[in-house]
């Protein structure tokens, strides 16, 4: 398409007619259209360009466009809508996408207000699907937000906007209360941005407002977004730790997308139901022109329960998300790991037959945890001696045993030939910070050994309402180069818990892997049924 005067009166390039308005964003409208050469319906976007940038750069930017959408789409089809036309007209980009049978998200929330905390959740795991797609190949959107998520009767969601981003030499071209701080300075974005706007989407759909409101100039919101503090969130409930971790100003200090995904199915998974909703049928549909052209077409509700598609998320992403959740020790490994004594691993006992607590163990003194979740699929639950139990893969046993006068310990589980291991301590020396814990007791051990490089900051979470602390980092083990997850909580009276999760580096973000660790925090108790 070249470059042509248009005006919303008439056909865009000659060709494509526009109907209704379907969502209106800070320096983006889209219409409801059709393509008049073949009768076929379209999504018609108008984006403004700034008017000092909008030279060479914005007339690179229909191919760029066109260009990175489609490769999405074919990435992630039905999932991403293909753009497949674009213009630039008078300092406006004109975008062409195919049609999407679904209601723009920010339309769902100014005609119903805040979402419930089940089915926030359950578009943040959709969308955080497309995210983690696309920064897989190197794809950052750059441009997110609720305009350019469609949500269809069934709940699932369509993202569009792909390309936008550098498209022009303008840190953010549309909706710009949802760009991050780093694009908010004009600074080169990574997936990073976006994970922080999908926390600015989640913040809005429970809290019913964005995290930082559109000042009326492009120039006053980015300045907003990157230097005021943000609004304490009131509603968000589960998804709190969530939404605040994703909208931290330090981008190296947002929450990754595992933590992220673990967080959201948690909330999806305390109320499934919740997940559904009404979601209007609206725009153009096969066979309907006379309502499209005259405008008198009508806006269907369709009740939307949880579908299949609901239940595959749970089932894929609690695992995940339960076991991923902040991972941090709270332990005090470093001290007990080299006093220890070793003793040789047991036998592993059938599911539920493991003894009570031995006296001096984690459980004197409170009462047993409430029995732990049954074993997902590929696992069985394990029932330890000294009092915690956990779920484990099939085939796992206990590898070694460490302990130290006193009662603390350190089991250490795993199967021969398999590079991973799960390490769970216990400690009855722990201080009344799990983030200083991590920091000043078990750090200055690890930065002794080789190659250690933690990932991001210790963050401070809560686990099973503890308060815990995550911690992750890259060290030599064996020669090669692992990653664990690290995630300590407290018990009350200097004793606390700490689960270590070790796998080569290079495979850390293997779907086996991420279910491993999350079936691991999600049935991990501290006390034996």
């Amino acid at each position: 398409m070249g470059r042509a005067h248009v005006s919303p009166h008439e056909l865009v390039a000659g060709r494509y007619r526009l109907f209704e308005v379907v969502q209106r964003e800070t320096n983006r409208v889209c219409w409801s259209g059709e393509d008049a050469t073949t009768g076929r319906p379209c999504l018609v976007t108008r984006i403004a360009l700034p008017q000092e940038r909008s030279g060479g750069a914005g007339r690179r930017a229909p191919d760029r466009v066109v260009r990175t959408a489609g490769a999405m789409a074919a990435l992630c089809p039905g999932r991403i809508a293909a753009v497949l036309d674009a213009v630039v007209a008078d300092g406006t980009l004109w975008t062409v996408s195919e049609w999407v049978a679904g209601v723009p998200l920010g339309d769902l929330l100014d005609r119903r207000g805040a979402f419930g905390h089940a089915r926030a959740a359950r578009v943040g795991l959709e969308l955080l699907a497309v995210l983690e797609a696309a920064h897989a190949h190197g794809v950052t959107h750059g441009e997110l937000s609720p305009g350019q998520v469609f949500v269809r009767e069934e709940g699932s969601v369509v993202v569009t906007g792909f390309g936008l981003a550098g498209a022009t030499l303008a840190p953010r071209l549309t909706a710009p209360a949802y760009a991050s701080p780093e694009q908010a300075r004009d600074e080169r974005i990574g997936p990073a941005a976006d994970l922080w706007t999908l926390g600015a989407i989640l913040y809005t759909m429970v809290e019913g407002r964005p995290p930082f409101r559109d000042r009326g100039r492009p120039e006053a919101t980015l300045r907003g977004v990157d230097r005021l503090p943000l609004r304490t969130p009131v509603r968000a409930g589960p998804l709190t730790q969530a939404v605040q971790g994703l909208l931290r100003k330090n981008s190296r200090e947002r929450l990754t997308r595992p933590v992220v995904r673990a967080a959201l199915a948690r909330a999806l998974a305390e109320d499934p139901d919740g997940a559904g909703g009404e979601v209007p049928r609206t725009g153009p549909r096969s066979g309907d022109a006379v309502a499209r052209k005259t405008g008198r077409g009508r806006s269907r509700r369709t009740v939307v329960a949880g579908t299949a598609l609901a239940v595959v998320a749970v089932t894929a992403a609690v695992l995940t998300a339960l076991a991923l959740t902040d991972g941090r020790p709270g332990a005090d490994d470093g001290a007990e790991a080299g006093a220890g004594r070793r003793t040789s691993a047991p036998a592993v006992p059938p599911t539920g037959s493991g003894p009570s607590s031995p006296a001096g163990g984690p459980g004197t003194g409170t009462s047993p945890s409430a029995p732990g979740p049954s074993a997902p699929a590929g696992f069985r639950r394990y029932e330890a001696p000294e009092g915690f139990s956990v779920a484990l893969p099939e085939d796992w046993r206990r590898l070694d045993t460490s302990r130290v006068p006193g009662g603390a310990y350190r089991v250490v589980f795993g199967a021969s030939g398999d590079p991973r291991t799960l390490a769970v301590t216990y400690s009855r020396r722990a201080g009344d910070d799990p983030v200083a814990v991590w920091r000043d007791d078990v750090e200055p051990g690890l930065e002794r050994s080789g190659g250690y490089r933690r990932i991001g900051a210790i963050r401070a979470t809560t686990y099973r309402g503890r308060e815990a602390a995550d911690m992750e980092w890259l060290a030599r083990g064996d020669g090669a180069r692992v990653r664990t997850f690290g995630r300590g909580f407290l018990l009350g009276g200097g004793r606390s818990f700490s689960l270590r999760w070790t796998t080569p580096a290079g495979d850390w973000d293997d779907s086996a892997n991420e279910r491993a660790l999350a079936a691991f925090l999600g049935t991990f108790r501290e006390g034996t049924a």
